[in-house]
């Protein structure tokens, strides 16, 4: 039997798509005949306050789903002000060090660090030498790349340091993954021997197909994930009036822009969006199923990011306005499973809005399935996560 450690700073019972794919990921390979073991942090994503029950604690032993969770403390933070930020995944980084004595004994062949935080893969180095076990970096976000692109970083001397850093950790990892094609092959560029797409995917289990039809109660819009900045809600809804174009737009979530999200939709009580709090993921393909369209922004493309809210609507049979550019408009248009603005553009968006609400059912309904043949057929997660166990056995 093959032993894999998965080490995230994220994880379950935290929100968020790392947490869900890394928590589906450690189950499907389990199912698969692989021994799992995660190491964590303690749960504090979004709110950056540590979760009730994991407070006071140095190291906290659990079981989920019947695999071993170990966590380990750290500095919790959701400041948007960098230094907080970096003491947090710094603190972690360096804390999960002490797993090396439990890992041990557990004898992995494989270490597969989640990165961002792009040092915490320097940990999963050291600890797969410490433990002769071979280093698999997935690379879901390209840091620094990203960082700079999101004004985080600004060339100089921190930039070149990271870039060092992230080329080292490519060239020590056995091999890496990344979520979407543009990081695979930007890995392959930059050093990595060994390469393989693992697409965040998604659970297709999750969702009810039985009937894939279109909602006929008016125009009902939905958004359900983080409110942070880089997706761009306040913005979306301070320029679009959903009620002047008779729509509904029903928000789902929470993140750093949710308490001026309430603000602003005090002070405009006839903009037709509802805020609702956030849903356990468990009950999000009940809620967005309720729905004609879901709109997909970012504030600015980022190179390799591809929402995770993409496959779920595609799950869902629920089409979407995707306003993200890069590889996500592709795939929206490669499948067929929506329509694509450019990242910031309300009038285009609003002008799409209007067209969309006036399609008729027999060409809403193609789209509707081109989403579920995707889902099914290409992204359903356990497909991702058979072709990564192949990966991984036959790569040796």
């Amino acid at each position: 039997m093959k032993r894999i450690v998965i080490l995230t700073q994220y994880f379950t019972p935290e929100m968020g798509a790392p947490q869900s794919r890394l928590s589906e990921t450690a189950v499907g390979l389990k199912q698969l005949g692989w021994d799992v073991c995660i190491v964590t942090a303690m749960p504090n994503y979004p709110t950056g306050k540590i979760f009730p029950g994991y407070r006071r604690k140095l190291l906290k032993r659990e079981r989920i789903d019947d695999i071993p969770v170990y966590r380990y403390v750290l500095y919790a933070s959701n400041s948007k002000k960098r230094l907080p930020r970096i003491v947090s995944m710094l603190s972690f980084s360096i804390s999960s060090l002490a797993a090396v004595f439990s890992l041990r004994k557990f004898n992995p062949d494989y270490i597969l660090t989640e990165s961002p935080p792009l040092t915490l893969a320097a940990t999963g180095v050291l600890l797969a030498k410490l433990t002769g076990a071979r280093h698999i970096m997935n690379v879901s976000d390209i840091w620094p790349l990203s960082a700079r692109e999101l004004g985080a970083v600004a060339d100089g001397f921190l930039h070149k340091m990271l870039k060092r850093l992230e080329n080292r950790l490519y060239s020590s990892s056995f091999a890496c993954t990344g979520q979407s094609q543009q990081i695979a092959d930007y890995l392959k560029f930059n050093g990595c021997d060994r390469v393989h797409l693992f697409r965040n995917g998604v659970d297709v289990s999750r969702f009810d197909h039985s009937v894939v039809k279109r909602n006929d109660e008016g125009f009902k819009i939905v958004y359900a994930g983080l409110l942070g900045v880089a997706q761009g809600i306040l913005a979306l809804v301070q320029n679009i009036n959903f009620k002047e174009i008779g729509a509904e737009f029903h928000i789902y979530g929470d993140g750093a822009e949710k308490k001026q999200l309430e603000i602003f939709l005090k002070s405009h009580p006839d903009s037709g969006v509802f805020l609702h709090e956030v849903v356990d993921r468990s009950h999000v393909p009940t809620i967005i199923s309720q729905f004609n369209l879901t709109i997909i922004p970012l504030v600015k493309p980022l190179y390799g990011a591809v929402p995770s809210k993409i496959y779920e609507a595609m799950a869902a049979g629920l089409p979407m306005l995707f306003a993200g550019g890069g590889e996500g408009a592709e795939l929206v248009k490669k499948y067929e499973t929506g329509w694509v603005c450019e990242p910031s553009d309300f009038v285009a968006m609003k002008t799409a809005l209007l067209d969309i609400s006036k399609l008729g059912n027999v060409e809403f309904e193609r789209v509707q399935r081109n989403c579920v043949n995707a889902a099914q057929q290409v992204f359903d997660r356990k497909i991702q996560i058979a072709q990564l166990s192949r990966f991984l056995k036959e790569a040796e």
